[in-house]
């Protein structure tokens, strides 16, 4: 996979942000065997790095993005992404009907899911004397697991912990929810061994932790390593996270761009995230291929469409992000 700045090798058809490693390593390879077709991949590693690029740039030297969907909103409402050609997408055929009807784009007219799935407990079975079934488990921990405990710490997923503890929504806006979700949040962190978005499940491997806030295909990775690991969606529910793939509307290569959806979008191409991510994707045809042992080795991997999108999903919060942003840099100079 090669890296490196948007725009480097004039040689490519397509220049293709991403996250390192959400694709497989040879990616480029395959689809110019079977299009014809140069790729530069570079990567990005958060959201708002990308973002901050796409915005700077009017989203010039990027054909394909992939972004969580509030940042694809972001960028339909700023008009900087292409509609997607249907016609040139036969593959959409494969994606679950619930994957056409997500909330922030209906009919997939500028975004296609690339990776869905949920936020919850991750935790060793075998070292917590109560199985956890509630947020108020990570943000009230009993006394065995205080000082043994993580969260998340980018903003969207840092404050669903606690709206969704105090029954909100996870795109609340009311300033006075905010204030109260940031005040249970710094009484949490008291008890926090680590904010951690990177390292929290190896520390599960490790016993340093006992129960961490987790995506749940990051959970995945420390159940590979640890059988006593375990996932829980808590009962007050989870957030819906999706993963997306848009096209840059200053993409001097739209066609290219549809075609490398469409590459993507492929059963077996899809079915390459679902089994090396350990993250659900949203295609009926590549979840219906995986082999069953993949589904029983991580049960969180067996969730259906139908389970998914019963929680809420993600969205744009527009004016109220400023109000998140200031929220969590509170919680997180708070002593």
């Amino acid at each position: 996979m090669l890296a490196g700045a948007a725009g480097t090798a004039n040689a490519a058809d397509l220049v293709i942000s991403n996250w390192d490693g959400y694709m497989a390593k040879d990616i480029a390879e395959t689809f110019k065997a079977a299009t014809g077709l140069e790729i530069e991949v570079v990567n990005h590693a958060t959201n708002e790095e990308i973002m901050g690029k796409l915005m700077a740039s009017q989203g010039k030297g990027y054909d394909v993005v992939f972004v969580s969907s509030p940042f694809a909103e972001i960028l339909n409402h700023q008009g900087l992404v292409e509609p997607l050609d249907s016609a040139a997408i036969p593959n959409l055929a494969n994606l679950y009907p619930e994957a056409a009807n997500l909330a922030y784009d209906p009919g997939n007219t500028y975004s296609v899911p690339y990776t869905w799935g949920t936020t919850g407990l991750c935790y060793r079975s075998d070292l917590v004397k109560t199985t956890p079934d509630s947020w108020m488990n990570l943000l009230k921990p009993s006394d065995d697991i205080k000082g043994k405990t993580t969260m998340l710490a980018t903003d969207r997923w840092l404050m669903a912990a606690g709206e969704l503890a105090k029954g909100y929504s996870v795109n609340e806006a009311d300033p006075a929810k905010i204030s109260e979700v940031k005040d249970l949040l710094i009484e949490a962190k008291k008890t926090l061994l680590a904010y951690d978005d990177t390292t929290f499940y190896s520390k599960l491997v490790s016993g340093e932790a006992s129960l961490v806030h987790a995506w749940d295909g990051w959970c995945n990775y420390g159940i590979t390593e640890n059988k006593d690991i375990k996932f829980v969606v808590p009962k007050e529910g989870s957030d819906l996270w999706v993963d997306t793939i848009v096209v840059m509307k200053n993409s001097e290569k739209k066609d290219a761009a549809m075609k490398f959806i469409n590459f993507i979008l492929d059963a077996s191409n899809h079915a390459w995230a679902a089994e090396n991510i350990l993250y659900k994707v949203p295609n009926r045809a590549a979840m219906e291929s995986l082999d069953k042992a993949l589904l029983e080795q991580y049960p969180n991997m067996a969730m259906t469409p139908a389970e998914l999108t019963k929680y809420e999903l993600l969205r744009d919060l527009g004016a109220a992000q400023k109000d998140y942003s200031r929220a969590v840099s509170e919680i997180k100079a708070a002593n």
